[in-house]
């Protein structure tokens, strides 16, 4: 599609300084930086002393020549971005000429988008501020605001969306704004803020409208990290403009000054990040989306049981909460192990209904034996003894187990099932350096909703297979009559009754 190029009713420049637009919502020296980034990213000439603080702020000698496609903000927590942002979604709502744009019935949006609705409710509220109590842009209302949609007579709409690949489709956008896309997080998507980036770019090309981009750092992976180490300073495509900056260089405030001292003497790691602007060296991803679809077999959900087979199983018991109990079954073939089934059960589900259901999967294997974790030993061990499965606590804590998952997966003695959920916790698992020990810790993201009950059990489940060694009577496929009756004499003295 041919893109369309769109008169400016006036500058940002002439914007940000008239009094009745945004000279009173970005005013005097506290706003100065944001005022020369967002003078910057519209191709508008900046003055000797702008061009400095554009130097120190972007790492590039001159400011773009041309607007910029895409504006990130890599900016220390309460450090103005909503706000200035918010400026920068309502020029492009209102400010640029949509005359005869628009086809019969068409609207323009401009998408407001976080992690949820709540979020993204922040950058809203600057947004009807402005189009309620700016002269101007009052006069463009078509209707009263609601707690969502902010309808303009110019057929713009802005809008509070879900950040998700499937709300960022299907309605053309002239301008976005993607809030925190570093703390993005969705159930069921390995890369949530790549594809719903991916799905507004084609939309905003049509009318060359901008994405602006604006997060606190976190670890360095994802699209913030990746972006910014490819197009901060002069290496960066022009047109793409990267901003790092402290929370202090972009809203400077003595009580916020108290406030950031106090953080970095609490947590150093933590503040750099979230006042500093910093990525955090100390949380990396653990592995690749990559590795992960390497060892999963496309399109298979599921491997039936096969006679003469043994089979591995592990279990993830809920920790209460949004927490779900997970169960995975895992074989070895030759030097490779193989994932044949998982089980998930939400959370709040009784106990003694999840470990029945999960005692006839293990019956239905040939196992009468599941490793799981620590917690609650008393209780599982009960409750699956009541089902005649034994349970054996794990020797592995959880991010030891996948620490030895690690290896097995990179060198591709793994198969893994074709499971969505399954991948996202996988290539979400992050390696952090605990703070005072200095010791790595495998786990999920702590951001709400994140879980890896489904990888936990999965990993166990193929560590076990992976680290059983291989006997003689394993490549015959059958084991001896006197190993056999030992074995099931082991278990008996454990738990109480024969395994068959």
């Amino acid at each position: 599609m041919k893109k369309i190029a769109l008169p400016r009713l006036m500058t940002m420049r002439a914007a940000l300084e008239d009094p009745d637009i945004f000279g009173s919502i970005l005013p005097g020296e506290t706003w100065a930086a944001w005022r020369v980034i967002l003078i910057a990213s519209q191709g508008e000439e900046l003055t000797e002393a702008e061009r400095e603080v554009f130097q120190a702020l972007t790492g590039r000698e001159r400011e773009p020549t041309r607007p910029c496609r895409e504006i990130w903000g890599v900016v220390g927590r309460r450090g103005g971005k909503t706000r200035a942002f918010a400026v920068a979604a309502a020029y492009f709502a209102r400010l640029i000429d949509y005359e005869g744009a628009f086809a019969p019935g068409q609207r323009g949006r401009v998408p407001v988008m976080a992690a949820s609705k709540e979020q993204a409710r922040e950058a809203f509220n600057y947004l009807v501020g402005i189009f309620q109590e700016v002269p101007a842009f009052a006069e463009m209302l078509d209707g009263e605001p609601t707690a969502e949609t902010i309808r303009l007579k110019n057929r713009v709409d802005i809008q509070v969306l879900t950040a998700s690949y499937r709300t960022a489709r299907g309605f053309t956008p002239v301008a976005a704004v993607a809030d925190e896309i570093a703390f993005w997080w969705m159930e069921g998507a390995a890369n949530p803020d790549t594809e719903v980036l991916r799905a507004l770019r084609p939309g905003l090309a049509t009318f060359g409208g901008p994405l602006f981009v604006l997060s606190s750092p976190y670890a360095r992976k994802g699209e913030l990290w990746k972006t910014y180490d490819k197009h901060y300073g002069e290496r960066g495509d022009p047109r793409i403009l990267v901003v790092q900056a402290p929370t202090l260089t972009m809203h400077p405030s003595e009580t916020l000054a108290e406030e950031v001292d106090a953080a970095y003497s609490d947590d150093p790691a933590s503040a750099r990040a979230e006042w500093g602007a910093e990525f955090r060296k100390d949380v990396e991803a653990f592995v690749t989306v990559e590795a992960v679809r390497a060892c999963t077999d496309t399109n298979i959900t599921e491997r039936p049981a096969v006679p003469g087979t043994r089979y591995f199983a592990f279990v993830d018991v809920s920790g209460g909460g949004a927490d779900a109990m997970a169960l995975a079954i895992a074989h070895r073939e030759d030097k490779t192990a193989v994932l044949d089934a998982v089980r998930e059960m939400p959370a709040l589900t009784s106990p003694s209904a999840v470990v029945e259901a999960f005692a006839e999967l293990l019956r239905s294997y040939g196992i009468r034996e599941v490793r799981g974790d620590r917690y609650g030993k008393a209780w599982v061990q009960e409750r699956f003894r009541d089902e005649q499965i034994g349970y054996v606590e794990s020797e592995q804590s959880k991010s030891e187990i996948y620490g030895a998952w690690l290896p097995i997966l990179n060198s591709g003695r793994c198969r893994l099932l074709s499971l969505p959920k399954l991948e996202t916790q996988l290539i979400s698992l992050e390696r952090r350096t605990t703070r005072g020990t200095g010791r790595d810790v495998i786990d999920h993201p702590q951001k709400k909703g994140a879980h890896d009950d489904l990888a936990n059990a999965v990993c166990g489940a193929l560590v076990m297979a992976s680290q059983r060694k291989l006997t003689t009577m394993d490549l015959l496929g059958d084991e001896t009559e006197t190993t056999a009756f030992n074995r099931a004499a082991d278990f008996r003295r454990n738990y109480g009754f024969f395994p068959f």
